[in-house]
């Protein structure tokens, strides 16, 4: 068996069961992306062009779309390449969010397609709208239903498609969710777990270790999507009520989501001047982005871990820290409730409410006695539900087992 995997940032979600498959006897995987990425074992890595910029002339409700169609038309290419070479798969996993998967079907009419569908963007229910909250205006209303082109082009040719979360997959139309998996990645709880000698070095150069009280923050970019306002608000009281907490907040200035701040700068730039002297900064540490091995060290030091979102896509970062048996405090918005239940294996607060985040985290420091069952608690429903050996890369692999043979997957979005 042949497979092919599409991803811009390859191996990314395919990390794990890349390889996996490539273990099989008799199976070939390549990867296909934009950038060069981790090398897998068994896996060969074939790198497409960059795709051309977009005109900023086009209306702007079709510019994502324009950009989708130059990426779709650079992989179509690449993939002919392949072709040519005697490649043909007989299974494609694809991401098809910024338009891998256009064309994919026209070069290879015979294969099975198996798409990654992440989100699919609505004017109501979910990011778009919910900060401030109101009514969208209707301009806003048709670029966001526009946005879904890609998706709906891709959900047409694709034979099944998988989606990490339930909430993600109810952002589908109905007739969608028929053909629709709910299948998260996994995380490795077996390496990924807290580390009783932990230590972590500030950007100062002083070193944090199991003794410190430390609050956590993490975000591929810190910006409203992720709550970063929200939990920089708080501080000032939390460090307050805290007098020995330290701070650490890890995360790029580039924002991955939203927009960058109107008056310019980055988020963190805007919400230091706006809080200035009311933070204590030999307390407050911004490590930018740092890697997975240092970030699960800091992990295992967290006495509290914010994470926030808008109704939006979970990161792996909060599954990754109920494994390190994080006190996780998340906002009440899905898809965190899917995951985390109130005074059970974590904490939830209003998305909007600095001040009921502050007296969560000021508690939790103050009563980490308390906070013990929710740590074990958030572990063990990483254990049980985000198990990347025990349950999710099985249930991947049966996944495309079923479409490769062109049958119907056994779980759908109601699993």
């Amino acid at each position: 068996m042949r497979v092919l995997f599409v991803h811009q940032n390859f191996p990314a979600q395919y990390r794990h069961v890349a390889p996996a498959l490539a273990r099989r006897r008799g199976v070939q995987v390549v990867g296909l992306g934009e950038n060069p990425g981790e090398a897998l074992p068994g896996v060969q890595h074939v790198r497409y062009k960059a795709p051309p910029e977009g005109s900023r002339e086009i209306h702007r409700y079709v510019r994502r779309f324009e950009a989708a169609v130059f990426r779709g038309q650079q992989v179509a290419r690449a993939a002919l390449a392949l072709k040519e070479r005697g490649f043909v798969p007989d299974l494609v996993c694809c991401h098809p969010g910024w338009g891998e998967g256009l064309y994919l079907r026209d070069v290879w009419p015979e294969a099975r397609l198996l798409y990654y569908f992440e989100f699919y963007y609505r004017a109501a229910g979910a990011d778009v709208g919910f900060e401030p909250p109101g009514p969208v205006p209707i301009d806003d209303a048709c670029r966001v239903r526009t946005m879904n082109a890609t998706h709906l082009l891709s959900l047409e040719q694709a034979d099944w498609g998988q989606t990490p979360t339930r909430w993600q997959a109810s952002r589908f139309p109905d007739w969608a969710r028929a053909r629709l998996s709910v299948v998260h990645e996994g995380v490795d709880t077996a390496a990924i777990r807290r580390q009783p000698e932990a230590r972590f070095t500030l950007p100062d150069g002083r070193v944090l270790g199991p003794d410190d009280e430390v609050v956590t923050f993490v975000a591929r970019g810190l910006e409203p999507y992720r709550g970063f306002h929200v939990f920089m608000r708080a501080l000032p009281e939390i460090m307050a009520r805290r007098p020995r907490a330290q701070v650490v907040v890890v995360g790029g200035d580039e924002p991955h989501y939203g927009a960058k701040p109107p008056e310019g700068g980055t988020w963190r730039e805007v919400m230091l001047a706006e809080l200035g002297e009311r933070l204590d900064r030999a307390r407050l540490h911004f490590t930018g982005k740092v890697p997975h091995a240092r970030l699960l060290s800091l992990l295992s030091l967290s006495s509290a871990h914010v994470y926030l979102t808008y109704p939006f896509v979970l990161s792996w970062s909060v599954i990754e820290a109920m494994a390190c048996g994080c006190l996780v405090i998340g906002s009440r918005t899905p898809p965190i409730e899917e995951v985390i239940e109130h005074g059970r294996n974590g904490l939830l607060v209003d998305f909007f409410s600095s001040a009921e985040l502050a007296g969560a985290v000021a508690r939790a420091l103050a009563e980490p006695a308390a906070m013990a069952p929710l740590r074990r608690a958030a572990r063990r429903t990483a254990e049980e539900r985000f198990d990347l050996h025990r349950v999710c890369l099985p249930r991947q692999l049966a996944l495309l087992d079923a479409v490769a043979a062109g049958r119907r997957p056994a779980f759908s979005d109601a699993a």
